[in-house]
């Protein structure tokens, strides 16, 4: 067995996870090490292309009736590995599980935890299960954000400690003709300011808050637009759309998008209605794109954004309205905040430290009794 094997699980993952895992496996296999990613194939569109030291397998199960082939695979994978890093909850509990399967001993096991366990009833208790599982049979347990860390430590991990996390300070590229007059088109006629969001179309991310938030906006702010980037929940968009017709919120769903950057160029304020979130990479990108923020202040996001953005409480509209229609009133307490975000953004680590930091995790772990 290779010193120097890691191995990568993560599960279907299209947004931040994804692209976190894709730079770290890319400079992984960068820094000498030999790189297997056991994944979904929509995660594997995100990962770099395999190379000698990099191996993708998207053979993660789609259902029960390919469980137990997805766990043999891992549990091979697993046993061939020097140290294994598991990203996400689902992933977690796959890894702990074919670990403990193996008769010669398991090597070091990392687990992530990217987002909290929402919701309640019976399915709650069985992912409760799941997380204590994953606390006590992990050899790390690491968090996006402090109350992920803090959840591990109540539940028995060992030494549970922030994850690293990249913050690469990028500046939106300048849009090239074709989008200009793709986004001209798209969000003309450009009576007023712009609000964007990026996100999932999901439940957590509470997009029914943003759309009467953005109800309340538009009778304060003349010509207004909203646009939400992103895709997901078919019938939970169809009824936000109903929901934003009926109080004539000026909201636009644009569903999946390659051109975030150039919307980001376009935005005046960057809004974040989640009900929980660990570290956004969406706010990431508008902090480095020079965009003020408005956020609730959950999970690791005022970690995050600090005194850099303004925060607000989730699910509550009115006050998710009134911290966008501060920045559109006051330019100078945007640029305020525009000017602190960019500070942040530039004293965190950049991809090639955090990989570098968790290739030295990894041989520590590798090295001790």
């Amino acid at each position: 067995m290779s010193a120097d094997r890691v191995l990568l699980v993560a599960g279907p993952a299209t947004g931040g996870v994804a692209g976190h895992v894709a730079g770290l496996a890319s400079g992984l296999a960068g820094l000498g090490w030999d790189v297997t990613v056991f994944t979904s194939p929509v995660t594997a569109t995100r990962l770099p292309a395999a190379g000698t030291t990099l191996e993708v397998v998207p053979a993660w199960p789609t259902g029960r009736h390919n469980l137990k082939p997805a766990l043999r695979t891992l549990r091979s994978l697993v046993k061939g590995a020097s140290v294994v890093h598991a990203h996400g909850h689902q992933a977690g509990l796959l890894t702990v599980l074919a670990a403990a399967t193996l008769r010669d001993g398991a090597p070091p096991v990392v687990v992530t935890w990217h987002n909290a366990v929402l919701g309640g009833g019976a399915r709650r208790q069985a992912q409760a299960l799941a997380e204590l599982a994953q606390a006590r049979r992990a050899d790390l347990v690491t968090g996006a954000s402090s109350d992920l860390v803090a959840r591990a430590r109540e539940l028995g991990a060992k030494n549970p400690v922030l994850t690293i996390v990249s913050a690469e300070a990028t500046v939106p590229p300048e849009p090239t003709d074709a989008s200009t007059i793709e986004l001209d088109a798209l969000l003309e006629p450009r009576r007023g300011p712009l609000v964007l969001t990026v996100s999932r179309i999901a439940p957590q991310k509470r997009l029914d808050v943003l759309v009467d938030a953005a109800a309340l906006v538009a009778a304060e702010v003349l010509g207004v637009r909203w646009v939400v980037a992103g895709d997901g929940d078919p019938e939970l968009l169809e009824e936000l759309e109903r929901r934003r017709n009926r109080m004539n919120a000026p909201v636009t769903f644009l569903g999946r998008r390659e051109d975030v950057p150039a919307l980001l160029a376009r935005a005046d304020v960057f809004a974040l209605s989640s009900d929980w979130e660990a570290r956004p990479l969406a706010v990431q990108e508008a902090m480095a794109a020079g965009v003020p923020v408005v956020a609730t202040g959950v999970g690791g996001v005022p970690d995050l954004l600090a005194d850099a953005g303004e925060l607000v409480e989730a699910g509550d509209a009115a006050a998710l309205a009134a911290g966008v229609v501060r920045l559109l009133k006051d330019p100078a307490r945007a640029a305020d905040l525009v000017e602190r975000a960019r500070g942040r953004i530039t004293s965190l680590p950049g991809e090639d430290e955090v990989t570098q930091g968790w290739s030295e995790r990894y041989r520590r772990l590798i090295s001790a009794p």
